[in-house]
């Protein structure tokens, strides 16, 4: 039984590491064990003092994609899952474009749900503003459901290069300084600040561009779930924005009749002129 350790849970690099290795010796997917962290035994015994060493593999493009999110997904079987479709592939190079395979459906599957979860990151992160001994710094508390806090920092790094921020998670933490980003431990709710006085000013433009005719409530729920908004400011206005929608409905209709009621008529456009005779008239007769 060969077991490998894995650093983290977005060990990506070592997976592959290791993934290339034994596949190019040939070992099969049950004979390995995929294991986080650095448990001393188990009970298959100590973790392999060397794993094969690494060839040449030829290994689709859309195959490395697809791994290289699926592997950041909470599922604990996910790196075996990989390994075993690793082989398949390298055996089945069609295999890829087979969507009817159950165990690609399944990998396929992860995939999508950690890009989803990469996004909502990406979309609901709200930064507080706090001061501390180097001024201001913007500190966003969120709750992924995958490993994709390290992917998605150059995300964060790129779009707020000029702030000093903190991201903090139940998984982990990244602090930016303007220049370098660190990473921290794990987290807890109550690390991060619960409101600053910017919110009131979001609150109040939010409450703005709220347009009632076009409320399509399930298609919110869809693309902002209820479990995100207990960390956006925003949210704490949507059930009362959603309570009075059609009554503010009622008043902009009301109103556009009123303005179209005490408008000037528009003058009728002028009648148009009759066409001339274009026909070509016959000669009279000698």
């Amino acid at each position: 039984m060969h077991v490998v350790r894995l650093a983290r849970e977005d060990d990506l690099d070592r997976w592959r590491e290791a993934a290339r290795g034994l596949a190019c010796a040939g070992v099969p997917a049950d004979q390995v064990l995929w294991q986080v962290g650095d448990a001393s035994a188990d009970l298959f015994g100590e973790a392999t003092p060397s794993l094969p060493a690494g060839g040449a593999l030829s290994v689709p493009k859309s195959f490395m994609a697809l791994a290289n999110r699926a592997l950041l997904h909470n599922e604990p079987q996910r790196w075996a899952m990989l390994y075993a479709l690793l082989l398949r592939v390298l055996r089945q190079p069609g295999l890829m474009g087979d969507r009817a395979d159950p165990a690609l459906r399944r990998v396929t599957m992860l995939e999508r749900q950690v890009r989803r979860d990469i996004h909502k990151m990406r979309a609901f992160v709200r930064f507080r503003q706090m001061q501390d001994d180097d001024g201001p710094r913007y500190v966003a508390w969120f709750e992924p459901e995958h490993h994709i806090l390290r992917a998605n920092a150059g995300f964060f790094t790129g779009r707020f290069a000029t702030m000093r921020w903190s991201i903090l998670t139940p998984l982990g933490c990244l602090h930016w300084d303007g220049e370098t980003l660190s990473e921290g431990p794990p987290a807890a709710k109550g690390d991060a600040p619960s409101n600053d006085p910017v919110e009131a000013v979001w609150q109040t433009y939010y409450r703005s561009i709220f347009n009632p005719a076009r409320l399509m409530t399930k298609a919110m729920l869809s693309e902002m779930p209820k479990k995100y908004w207990k960390n956006m400011p925003e949210t704490a206005l949507i059930p009362e924005l959603i309570a009075g929608a059609r009554g503010r409905e009622l008043e902009m209709i009301e109103r556009s009749r009123t303005a179209a009621a005490m408008s000037p008529a528009t003058p009728e456009p002028p009648s148009p002129r009759p066409r001339p005779d274009t026909a070509r008239r016959r000669p009279a007769d000698s």
